[in-house]
């Protein structure tokens, strides 16, 4: 399963946000810094209206939705990547994710102390982001003087010096490393490194309940860096989410429109980080469950087959193919068949998003 890690500076409320993704998590959230130390671990469901319509046509007795990992990482601070602050333990812990969710406060709060003493959203960001920088940097250095070596008998290791030497360059002006595009090859030779500046990054704005419909001029300078650095932004209040958890369904709907939003800044946090990894959902449906499965973009029906089981991709003959809205359109499989709206698709076929998909194989 993919993962993303919620990362941000001390008391900018990823604990508190954690325990509203994962509805039943433990994590415990206090105003002081480092207060997680250990990374908590979640899996939540991704929010997708399509499996109760499906399940629906289907009269399926169960509906599983597609899931994210969610790592609740301890708060850095300047110094980190020199080990200030258990620095060294949390960005390890970062690099075991695929993509960051890095929290950045935009509330005020005389409550809550801000690690640095005052709101200042670009500041938090700069130093979060030269901290990844800084330990990627040193990583980079560090493979660089032993390829170095490798370099004078192996083309491999010609290869990836290039490649370890563009990202150094960009690394040395304070920049991510994932501005280096990079090919498939070199890709590869540099995986095992781990690049934190190399992860795609949502930035989360945490603002008070006020300020979840329109933002804040706070919002408005991560939107600015975001830009920048290729990222998304979504709006959060960590909050809100919070007391979202403790009130009945019914209850919910009510209580975001009297904050002027259709629904919480979490749905859209857990879509745009499943959105981010590059995931894709295809559907199977019938009596017993209507289910969402994830593949990676690109993924071949034998692959997408093979997420259900090895023996499926193994095996696999065919897979009857039709697209979610002719399904709903046409009411039910029949009416879609007799349409002609299932196809019938081999080896090659390219599953898409929503696709919903009857595999044939071979035991």
């Amino acid at each position: 399963m993919l993962r993303a890690g919620i990362v941000g500076l001390p008391n900018v409320g990823k604990s508190t946000l954690f325990n509203a993704v994962v509805a039943n998590a433990k994590a415990q959230a206090a105003n002081f810094p480092f207060c997680t130390i250990e990374p908590n671990v979640g899996i939540v469901a991704v929010p997708d209206d399509r499996l109760a319509t499906l399940a629906k046509i289907s009269t399926s007795q169960d509906i599983v939705p597609a899931r994210v990992e969610f790592v609740d990482i301890a708060g850095l601070v300047k110094g980190a990547s020199q080990g200030e602050g258990l620095g060294n333990q949390f960005l390890a812990n970062i690099r075991e994710v695929d993509a960051i969710v890095h929290v950045v406060r935009c509330f005020e709060d005389d409550d809550i102390i801000h690690v640095s003493g005052s709101i200042d959203p670009v500041r938090d960001i700069e130093i979060i982001n030269l901290e990844l920088v800084l330990a990627d940097l040193s990583q980079v250095e560090k493979r660089i003087d032993r390829t170095r070596k490798q370099a004078r008998t192996s083309k491999e290791a010609q290869a990836e010096l290039v490649a370890l030497e563009q990202i150094a360059a960009v690394l040395n002006a304070g920049k991510p490393s994932r501005q280096v595009t990079l090919n498939e090859e070199e890709e590869l030779l540099l995986k095992p490194l781990g690049l934190l500046t190399r992860k795609p990054v949502i930035y989360a704005a945490n603002v008070s309940e006020d300020d979840l419909a329109t933002g804040n001029e706070w919002v408005e300078q991560v939107r600015a860096i975001a830009v920048q650095d290729e990222a998304q932004v979504v709006i959060v209040s960590a909050q809100v989410e919070a007391e979202l958890v403790e009130l009945p369904p019914e209850d919910q709907a009510d209580f975001l429109s009297s904050l002027g939003v259709e629904e919480g800044g979490l749905k859209s946090l857990i879509r745009a980080t499943y959105e981010l990894l590059g995931l894709r959902t295809y559907f199977t449906t019938g009596p017993k469950e209507t289910r969402a499965w994830t593949i990676r973009s690109g993924m071949l029906a034998p692959q997408a087959a093979g997420v259900i089981h090895t023996d499926f991709e193994r095996g696999f003959i065919r897979a009857e193919t039709v697209a979610y809205a002719d399904l709903v359109n046409t009411g039910s499989l029949g009416a879609a068949k007799e349409k002609g709206l299932v196809r019938s698709e081999g080896k090659e076929y390219v599953v898409q998003e929503g696709d919903v998909l009857l595999f044939r194989f071979n035991v």
